[in-house]
């Protein structure tokens, strides 16, 4: 089972920044963005208004962290040098970071932003004040494509997630609060990944397990965004599940429409539905296929069933280290890609080995809302479904 991921990961990652750093006309590479930063670096931290700074050279990477950083930092071994500041504001520290990039020869960088982003109150000014400044997203189009040890942690995380989502279907029953069960389905599965990983879990959580598992229900299923409902489960209610698990930072998504009680034959026939566009989806993924192709072959589908009008969003997304991450399955895509007003070429429009997506085409009634959500991966041959709890209706049933 992978549970980290290994230090070949960061140094090839290191060696193809570098590699673009030297074909630049820059001196260095910086990051301010907390998921790139771990990317690169290994170094997870939660982003708040003490902006960290990553700098890169074809020599040497250096980190600018808030005091309360520095213990947390030491010791990496791809950080060569870790310069701090106090706190914010009382400290300075994009001043600290321009420092940071003259020890290390720079003048001109390449960065992921003009300066820290403006998270929990955090105003600073832009790095472009004390260097000169172009921007590039690397990192984020690095991403796009899972290498095999980054499959391996989401399908990791997959696991886990079906134990999560089987443990809340076994805890469904009417008069259950779904809150109050989504937190014991969590906390059971997540006691039950740490007991069995022991000291090969990555800790990446603050106060809250590995697993999650939950759903929305009653009339709050219409809204694909729901929230959670202050209302006891009772005979007849429509459930849309949620289940994912921090694997060193790499996640999966799980989603089921259930029913508590047998389903009325409405409630089938959209089910039905929802599943074989989700079957159309699935099947239509692999290499060199045109990402919005997928989504338009559900669009038909919808069409032809006279339901067009019930879809609320697109068929998915992209999924790794963030729960949504481009490419978005969605039919403006290979527009988006060659458009003048991006930095995507025609080819990002086509999905590529490695590409992990979530499939979740869904239809929403005034009544309730159907979607399944499964993490599929695009291989050689096709694609690999990642997630495995049962798709059919008969199994989707709580009884």
């Amino acid at each position: 089972m992978a549970t980290r991921l290994p230090d070949a990961e960061y140094d090839e990652r290191l060696a193809t920044i570098r590699e673009r750093i030297a074909e630049s006309d820059a001196d260095a590479g910086v990051w301010f963005g907390a998921t790139s930063i771990e990317y690169l670096t290994g170094f997870a931290h939660i982003q708040t208004e003490r902006p960290v700074v990553l700098g890169v050279t074809p020599e040497e990477c250096a980190l600018v962290v808030p005091r309360l950083e520095v213990d947390r930092v030491q010791g990496n071994p791809r950080v060569d040098a870790v310069h701090h500041y106090f706190d914010y504001p009382g400290g300075r520290p994009i001043e600290a970071a321009a420092s940071m990039l003259r020890e290390l020869g720079a003048e001109t960088v390449l960065a992921d932003s003009d300066g820290a982003p403006g998270t929990m109150g955090y105003t600073g000014p832009a790095l472009s004040q004390f260097l000169d400044v172009e921007t590039q997203s690397w990192v984020p189009r690095m991403r796009w494509a899972k290498s095999e040890a980054e499959v391996a942690l989401v399908r990791e995380s997959a696991k886990w997630a079906n134990l999560g989502h089987r443990y809340l279907a076994d805890l469904t029953e009417p008069g259950a609060h779904p809150a109050t069960v989504s937190q014991q389905a969590s906390t059971d599965a997540s006691r039950a990944m740490l007991d069995t990983l022991g000291s090969r879990y990555v800790e990446r959580v603050r106060a809250s397990g590995p697993v999650h598992a939950g759903y929305i229900s009653a009339h709050e299923t219409a809204l694909p965004h729901g929230h959670t409902p202050n209302q006891r489960l009772e005979e007849g209610d429509v459930l849309v599940t949620g289940a994912s698990a921090n694997v060193d930072g790499y996640h999966s998504e799980l989603e089921r429409t259930m029913f508590v009680g047998e389903p009325t034959d409405e409630q089938a026939h959209y089910f039905e539905l929802m599943l074989e566009a989700q079957t159309i989806a699935i099947e239509a993924l692999g290499p060199d296929v045109l990402v919005a192709d997928v989504d338009r072959a559900v669009a038909d589908y919808f069409e032809e069933q006279g339901v067009s009008e019930l879809a609320q969003h697109h068929v998915g997304h992209n999924i790794g280290m963030d729960g949504h991450e481009p490419p978005y399955i969605d039919r403006g895509w290979t527009a988006h890609c060659e458009s003048d007003d991006t930095e995507y070429a025609p080819e990002d429009a086509r999905m590529e080995v490695g590409h992990v997506y979530t499939i979740e085409p869904g239809i929403y009634t005034d009544e309730a809302g159907y979607r399944h959500s499964d993490t599929v991966v695009v291989t050689e041959d096709g694609f690999e479904v990642l997630t495995y709890f049962p798709r059919e209706l008969e199994a989707n049933v709580i009884r």
